[in-house]
């Protein structure tokens, strides 16, 4: 017996095959608290390599997209050459039309009522089939490069958001944090934070009267 399937659940994962969704951190506390987090520079780093993957995963999707958009073109430009054949097939009248010989060079033909014509696949092959069999085929192609340029165009809408939400991730480690294991973690790295308001910054102590600085972590104990 084959198990059901959740249509939603399919379309999702179609959609979307390949892209992990990025984790919105509401609970620095926690995140730091993880094991691959023992710091906030392997945080940062961990973060930042995800970031890389997503960007990657962009630049191949763009790619993608950007042969579909080439490619729906031509599909339809010899769909629509095989239409025109056939009514002309139909009407039993000679095709005139133009075949470039060379850059800038056209030479003039006539075509004669026919019923095979050859369509180049891809990887310099060519195969020959009737009129409708490539009519057919062409549609089908058309609707299948129509369909992929959609599912590209939501999945570069889904990636992007995780690239937005992994970038504020990136923001909200980076910037300043009051959280208790924050000030822990710096305490332990400068072998304690002394009771003269010591400020800490990513590893060593800046005194309030010292100069001044961004991204400032105070000991609020």
């Amino acid at each position: 017996m084959t198990d059901a399937v959740d249509p939603d659940k399919a379309k999702k994962k179609l959609v979307h095959a390949g892209i992990p969704k990025a984790e919105c951190l509401d609970d620095m506390e926690e995140f730091m608290a993880r094991e691959e987090n023992q710091t906030i520079d392997a945080a940062l780093r961990n973060l930042d390599e995800q970031h890389s993957k997503y960007k990657f995963m962009e630049l191949n999707l763009l790619q993608k997209k950007q042969r579909l958009k080439t490619q729906i073109p031509e599909i339809k430009t010899a769909l629509e050459i095989v239409k025109l054949l056939i009514t002309k097939r139909d009407a039993s009248e000679d095709m005139e039309t133009k075949f470039m010989m060379c850059e800038q060079v056209y030479s003039k033909a006539v075509i004669p009522p026919t019923e095979r014509v050859c369509l180049w696949l891809g990887a310099n092959v060519m195969l020959e089939y009737s009129l409708e069999a490539a009519e057919e085929l062409l549609c089908k192609n058309s609707q299948t490069a129509v369909r992929n340029l959609t599912e590209l165009n939501n999945d570069l809408d889904f990636l992007r958001d995780q690239i937005t939400t992994t970038e504020v991730s990136i923001l909200n480690t980076g910037c300043v944090i009051r959280s208790p294991f924050t000030v822990k973690e710096r305490s332990a790295s400068v072998g304690g934070v002394s009771a003269s308001g010591t400020l800490l910054m990513h590893g060593s102590p800046v005194h309030a009267q010292g100069r001044p600085c961004l991204h400032l972590i105070q000991d609020m104990s």
